[in-house]
């Protein structure tokens, strides 16, 4: 999905786990009183607690001990690390990375333990208890020992949460042109990515954001060589940290995209030299690999992508000599590789003036949450949901107070797990913040739900949901 592009240019799991009572593995429990302390701030709180911001860290080094570790070994490690030290490491704690610094040894198990992890219970019920946890424990977790550390960073982890259904959804998004920060709308904690590192090119190019499996990908320009080129900047939660390098089949920017597990899909866009594009690609982020797909039916930018019933569609969008706006969508069969042009499947675009460009607007702020489609009217601030049957929409309640944009942009309407949810806020002269509100459909009409806010001067560039 198109996921707020840089306006300047243009424009819990608490329920997933057994009570602990049950758990076949009670005598024996991991011991997180590692934990790093998490940095407050407290006027970001919308709940009665601090907000909690977490510096996520290219770097950091182990603290916590084995349980086989000697106390000789113990006492030594302590030797070669001041308390300074240790509270600067604290605070580069990463809740969703396990890395750590690979030059210290002091604190690796032994043959068996890299097997068992948790060696009275052995390795599968180890791992069985520890996809049950929750991905904010992972980088205390990591910092063990070797064994859980390299557990975490290799990705099984994420592989068997999929697989068996234990999946947490977090907000990505990024107020600041090369700034991104983490949500987590169960512990609603805060969290900073490390810093892209780019040119002033990609700061200020149309960007395009996307979420799959374990990575948040994000679409740009950048300035090489005395050409300008298009780059794909990669965050992996594995590691915490960006790396470039991959390139599609056939670049673009400016397409429909949607991501379903460790697969996405981006289709249509437009080249280098301003040409629509009609083709697409899927991406598989465990090979990292991309393969062409059948084009579509039409050419289309400034689109919009969901993933619905297990078939991807592509909505809305520019296409045609004259870039006139469509209404029609095209839904795209995985199994038999087809497009197929549904009629009026985009949300009718509030009436604009003759001389008020097609691109000057938002693409449709569509949403799927348990195989429906929603999308936020930016204009009458109404929520409306898509009859498949009759192919029609209408209205079923209004957005939040707050959620104010410009022709869309800078407003995020999201499928998180189970529910919707909107970011955006009031930006008035000398202050602003943003809001993050969610609503379940499946509880009945809309009803927002204030789950944090924020200062930020600046309105939502782009906006990802990254569930794992």
């Amino acid at each position: 999905m198109l996921e707020g592009r840089y306006l300047l240019t243009s424009r819990e799991i608490t329920s997933l786990c057994q009570p602990e009572t049950k758990w076949p593995y009670m005598t024996c429990k991991l011991d997180l009183s590692s934990k790093r302390p998490l940095e407050i701030d407290g006027d970001d709180d919308c709940h009665g607690q601090s907000n909690k911001s977490l510096k996520l860290s290219n770097s950091r080094k182990i603290t916590g001990t084995s349980r086989e570790q000697s106390d000789d070994d113990q006492g030594s490690d302590d030797n070669q690390q001041s308390d300074d030290d240790q509270g600067k490491d604290d605070d580069q704690q990463s809740a969703d990375s396990g890395r750590s610094d690979d030059n210290q040894q002091s604190n690796v198990g032994d043959a068996s333990d890299l097997d068992s992890l948790i060696q009275p219970i052995g390795r599968d019920n180890s791992i069985s208890c520890l996809i049950r946890c929750s991905r904010s424990d992972y980088g205390s977790i990591a910092s063990l020992n070797q064994s859980f550390r390299s557990l975490i960073r290799s990705g099984e982890l994420y592989k068997l949460r999929r697989q068996n259904g234990v999946i947490e959804h977090w907000v990505y998004f990024s107020c600041h042109l090369l700034e991104w920060e983490a949500f987590d709308p169960i512990r609603h904690r805060w969290m900073h990515l490390p810093r892209m590192a780019s040119n002033e090119c990609f700061k200020c190019s149309d960007k395009e954001s996307l979420a799959v499996g374990t990575e948040l990908l994000v679409f740009g320009r950048e300035l090489t060589a005395h050409h300008i080129s298009h780059v794909i900047y990669r965050y992996s939660i594995l590691t915490n940290s960006w790396s470039t390098g991959m390139r599609m089949n056939a670049p673009r920017c400016l397409f429909g995209s949607a991501s379903l597990g460790e697969k996405a899909i981006l289709a249509g866009g437009s080249d280098l030299d301003g040409n629509i594009l009609s083709s697409a690609e899927m991406y598989n982020s465990e090979t990292q690999t991309w393969k062409l797909l059948p084009s579509m039916n039409k050419p289309r930018k400034m689109c919009s992508g969901v993933f619905m019933d297990g078939k991807f569609y592509v909505i809305g969008g520019i296409g045609g000599s004259e870039s006139r706006v469509l209404t029609c969508g095209e839904e795209f069969d995985l199994e038999t590789e087809t497009w197929t042009e549904i009629p009026n499947m985009s949300p009718a675009r509030p009436a604009r003036g003759a001389e008020m460009p097609a691109s000057a607007e938002a693409p449709p702020l569509v949403a799927v949450v348990n195989n429906e489609l929603y999308a936020a009217d930016y204009a009458d601030m109404e929520v409306k949901k898509y009859d498949k049957e009759r192919r029609l929409w209408s209205t079923i309640g209004r957005l939040p107070e707050r959620a104010n944009s410009m022709n869309g942009w800078g407003l995020a309407f999201r499928a998180c797990g189970d529910r919707l949810i909107v970011i955006g806020g009031p930006r008035p002269s000398g202050e602003g913040f943003i809001e993050l509100n969610s609503w379940v459909p499946s509880e009945g009409p809309p009803q927002w739900n204030l789950l944090a806010r924020k200062q930020s001067v600046n309105f939502v560039y782009n906006c990802a949901v990254m569930g794992c």
